[in-house]
């Protein structure tokens, strides 16, 4: 059963002062339900309240930035395509270099189990490092791991970190060794790898590609685990709709009206209440005019998202 709403209902309330330039990613604090960090093609990262609808600071880089993360409430880490890794404290307007890669780096989380913030780039690297040391290099770093191609995507929760790479690897590493990957496998999708993202309950991961399909895998590869539940997840495309899905029983549960450009980005809020969209122009069919970037904060109902029971048919008396 598919579940739509009305053409006419709102995207959500849109957040002023918006980048002036493509979404790379945005993402909701660990910490509290209304702070949202976003980065940009625009060579800036903002914090915004997503409640309030208020800027609360930015960084200008020197380049454009492909991805961020929050450290804290008021501090963060930035991804760069200059090879950077910035620190940012936002409540005191101060940054730093935490360290570089040799290529743009793509992709950046922080593990609050390990203390240390990763990187994945396209110099075909992952790298962890100790923001607690003196900015630098060679006092931050603490390892450097080859992987078999360009990193796409990266995922963790808990000890767990998924590497999406070019060539449609994926690597699967436990943080606490780090030597070589846990597991080393292949998508199951036909084409490249666009994201990859982690269930919240530790048992696997969702995949995306680039020609809008997702696969759903778990990190125990034996027969018993594969028949466990999905739970509801979140996809959003170059079409501009974001879908909820159930992907137990392989069901779309709902999809928001058109946006008015692709969906670069989505998260959720700690609690579940909202959604963050970034409804932004990502190049799928070359430079062409289109619609103004902008982000959307949205409220989540329970019917959006909660998994339609089953309905058996009767058996004859």
């Amino acid at each position: 059963m598919i579940t739509a709403i009305h053409p006419t209902q709102r995207a959500g309330s849109e957040l002023h002062n918006p980048p002036a330039d493509g979404v790379t990613n945005l993402r909701f604090s660990h910490y509290s339900d209304d702070h949202l960090l976003v980065s940009s093609w625009d060579k800036t990262v903002r914090l915004y309240d997503a409640n309030a609808n208020v800027l609360r600071g930015e960084f200008m880089h020197g380049s454009a930035v492909l991805d961020c993360c929050f450290y804290d409430d008021s501090s963060a880490f930035s991804a760069c395509l200059d090879n950077t890794i910035r620190r940012l404290v936002f409540d005191f307007g101060k940054e730093d270099i935490l360290g570089r890669h040799d290529e743009p780096v793509r992709c950046i989380e922080y593990s609050y189990a390990t203390g240390q913030v990763i990187t994945g780039s396209w110099d075909a690297t992952i790298k962890c490092w100790d923001p607690r040391g003196v900015s630098g290099r060679e006092q931050t770093l603490v390892g450097t791991y080859a992987q078999p191609e360009r990193v796409y995507s990266m995922s963790l929760v808990g000890n767990r970190l998924v590497v999406a790479t070019a060539g449609r690897h994926v690597n699967i590493y436990d943080l606490r060794y780090m030597s070589q990957p846990e597991q080393r496998r292949k998508s199951s999708l036909k084409y490249q790898t666009r994201c990859v993202r982690c269930y919240p309950n530790g048992t696997g991961y969702a995949l995306s590609s680039v020609e809008g399909r997702v696969s759903m895998e778990f990190f125990d590869v034996s027969e018993a685990s594969q028949a466990k539940n999905y739970g509801t997840f979140a996809t959003g495309g170059c079409d501009g709709y974001v879908n909820m899905w159930d992907g137990n029983n392989k069901k779309r549960l709902y999809q928001y009206s058109k946006y008015q450009s692709s969906i670069s980005a989505l998260s959720f809020s700690r609690d579940g209440r909202l959604l963050a969209v970034a409804s932004s122009y990502t190049f799928e069919e070359g430079d062409k005019p289109h619609e103004p970037d902008a982000i959307y904060v949205r409220s989540v109902n329970e019917g959006e998202v909660k998994p339609k029971p089953k309905i058996f048919p009767k058996t004859p008396a």
